[in-house]
């Protein structure tokens, strides 16, 4: 005669460590599952897709509107907790800066049940290609039309700027040597600075910022046009 099959009820508790590891797997299957929507302009980390690892990011306040690209840190999960930050410089994290994150990649905002998922779990360096491009930025300086019409041409384009600080401070001296001529140093047009993405594509009609003085390079620019 067969003995009914019964569950062994004494096995014992789980140990911390061994708890701590399954309640990590479920808040990983809880996120996973249940995403917390992102939309553009929000402040919140947000949940990224590195290959087959899903990394933490930070979003750039002021770049984190466009509907299809923004500009994001890969961050270590632990962040900022000194350990997450050490741990994440082995690893490649901070070595990273800004990138242009597609935002079809975005999982939603961050949530720590995604910390399963990332290289730093797998204890893994972040791979020299993670799918992203530098988030540089540029510098327009544009004539146009002082009838208010969007007619007009690009006297200079600069960049890529490597930090966004550099790009405002040229940003303030071209705007100071503008100041009063914005109408007198293209007859019949009004010239003007703006901010804008660095175009990889066109970067043979840039000039880099760097090896000369923005100024001076505007007003190379206008000689040429006025001559």
């Amino acid at each position: 005669m067969k003995r009914p099959f019964r569950r062994c009820g004494n096995a014992g508790a789980l140990s911390p460590e061994d708890q701590a590891v399954v309640d990590q797997f479920r808040a990983m299957l809880a996120a996973v599952r249940n995403p917390h929507p992102w939309a553009p302009g929000g402040s919140q980390d947000i949940a990224v897709r590195i290959g087959p690892f899903v990394e933490r990011a930070h979003t750039r306040p002021g770049d984190d509107h466009g509907p299809e690209m923004i500009a994001v840190a890969l961050v270590h999960p632990d962040t900022p907790h000194a350990a997450g930050y050490l741990h994440g410089r082995q690893l490649g994290y901070t070595e990273r800066g800004w990138l242009r994150c597609n935002t079809t990649s975005i999982l939603g905002t961050w949530q720590p049940g995604y910390a399963m998922l990332t290289h730093a779990a797998a204890n893994l360096p972040l791979p020299d290609d993670v799918g992203m491009e530098l988030a540089h930025y540029a510098l327009y300086i544009e004539a146009r039309k002082r009838d208010d019409s969007l007619d007009g041409f690009t006297l200079l384009r600069l960049g890529p700027y490597t930090q966004t600080r550099h790009a405002q401070q040229d940003y303030d001296r071209l705007t100071a040597a503008l100041d009063g001529r914005e109408t007198t140093l293209v007859p019949g047009f009004r010239v003007g600075a703006r901010f804008g993405p660095f175009d990889v594509s066109d970067h043979k009609l840039f000039t880099d910022p760097y090896e000369a003085d923005a100024v001076a390079l505007l007003d190379a620019a206008v000689a040429g046009v006025t001559a």
